[in-house]
């Protein structure tokens, strides 16, 4: 079932399907992505789980309201849905880079809501500040499209876009068609983030997983979230960047389900 729901002041699209009344999973996608970064995972899960997907503000078919946003606003929106759609159970949590950040704000500010965290190819800390300024200005005087092949070199492997370019261009488009509001309002809010100091006070079963090759949100990153985060499990996935969920999709299930099924 697709719905768009008004919340916070901005419509949400989302998608929830799979088995009523099972435990509920969340997907929260990347920064110039929509929910369907997710098609392999829940083709994996929608038979044992209820799935709830959605478009972060500012991305997809969802609302892109001009900046300011932040982490916090984006955590907050994921609550909203949940209430808005009468999920009131505790869910599990997956976010990969953005929906990471956005994870662990849910875990420091609604932990009553959680009932487990995966935090794939994440940080708690995104510098330098120059960097984000750059991006930010790149979109608004070339457009989207600047920032398509250098973002696409960061999420997968040279190999990987020559051998699979059909699960590739999805994510071109993705790029390509991210309002410039959005993109603007995520990379501030991404800008402006600095968990570190917060995440050693998640308790929740966490699980940390990294594609090894991952320029973005390296091998370091995910170990500086394992070390903080006590009892966390990290699992880094060879032959992989930014998207292992996509570019080794079989391996990143079989973690995802075994973690699931074991809380």
């Amino acid at each position: 079932m697709t719905s768009r729901i008004s919340v916070n002041g901005i419509t949400i699209n989302s998608r929830l399907e799979g088995r009523a009344g099972a435990s509920v999973v969340v997907f929260s996608n990347s920064l110039m992505s929509n929910y369907g970064m997710w098609d392999h995972q829940i083709a994996a899960l929608s038979g044992r789980y209820l799935t709830l997907r959605y478009d972060q503000r500012g991305h997809g078919k969802t609302d892109a309201p001009p900046p300011p946003y932040s982490i916090e606003m984006l955590a907050a929106d994921v609550i909203g849905l949940l209430n808005a759609l009468g999920l009131a159970e505790k869910v599990h949590f997956v976010g990969l880079s953005m929906g990471g950040f956005v994870g662990q704000r849910l875990a420091f500010d609604y932990p009553d809501r959680l009932r487990s965290l995966v935090l794939s190819d994440t940080a708690a800390h995104m510098p330098p500040r120059s960097l984000w300024d750059e991006r930010t200005e790149a979109a608004r005087t070339r457009g989207m499209g600047a920032l398509e092949q250098g973002t696409i070199d960061r999420w997968f492997t040279k190999s990987f876009q020559q051998s699979d370019p059909a699960l590739v261009e999805p994510l071109r488009e993705g790029i390509r068609t991210t309002p410039v509001a959005g993109f603007v309002g995520s990379c501030e809010a991404i800008r402006d983030m600095d968990h570190r100091d917060a995440v050693s006070r998640i308790r929740l079963p966490t699980l940390v997983i990294v594609g090894e090759h991952d320029p973005g949100t390296p091998v370091a990153a995910a170990e500086f979230l394992h070390q903080a985060i006590a009892g966390s499990e990290l699992l880094v996935i060879r032959d992989a960047a930014h998207m292992p969920n996509i570019q080794q999709a079989a391996i990143f299930n079989d973690a995802l389900g075994a973690f699931l099924g074991r809380h």
